[in-house]
């Protein structure tokens, strides 16, 4: 592996500088190498690591409870969130409904296309749509100018209509 790291070294170190120049590059690291070789770091004590580890895991402990506490605060602040917004909603569709005695309840629908017949409205304007695709196609089954203008008043209407709810 050592031949292998060494031929990638001088590769690169001949991409960037003359064979000359690279060979006294490749030189100083060798020699480099072996001065470290030479003359190796001593080994820290084993008391001085067990009180390294000690002491990481003094810190890793809080920072853990940290962590919790933090996801605990997000979780609470979401779940506040969404009460706070179920309650807003609760009160902006909340009906108060007044009964003399002896008289049933009436409750009217709570969004306003609950009262259309949803499939007639989609039938509509499916057929607008078909008769849209047409014109823009340039198939002209429209007898004149007059039915282009009856249909898009029919289109306004059924716009209209259905917002007014």
């Amino acid at each position: 592996m050592d031949n292998r790291n060494d031929e990638n070294l001088r590769e690169l170190i001949e991409k960037f500088f003359d064979p000359e120049q690279a060979q006294m590059y490749l030189d100083d690291i060798e020699k480099g190498e072996q001065i470290l070789h030479n003359h190796p770091a001593p080994e820290p004590d084993e008391t001085l690591i067990a009180n390294i580890k000690a002491e990481i895991a003094l810190n890793v402990l809080p920072r853990k409870a940290t962590l919790v506490k933090r996801i605990a605060y997000a979780v609470s602040a979401t779940a506040a969130a969404v009460i706070i917004i179920a309650a807003i909603n609760m009160s902006l569709f909340e009906k108060t409904i007044e009964v003399e005695p002896g008289q049933g309840i009436q409750v009217a629908s709570v969004f306003p296309w609950e009262s259309y017949d949803i499939e007639a409205l989609h039938t509509e304007v499916e057929q607008i749509e078909d008769e849209l695709t047409d014109l823009e196609s340039g198939r002209e089954n429209l007898n004149s100018n007059n039915d282009i203008s009856e249909m898009e008043m029919e289109l306004i209407v059924i716009a209209g209509d259905f917002w007014k709810g």
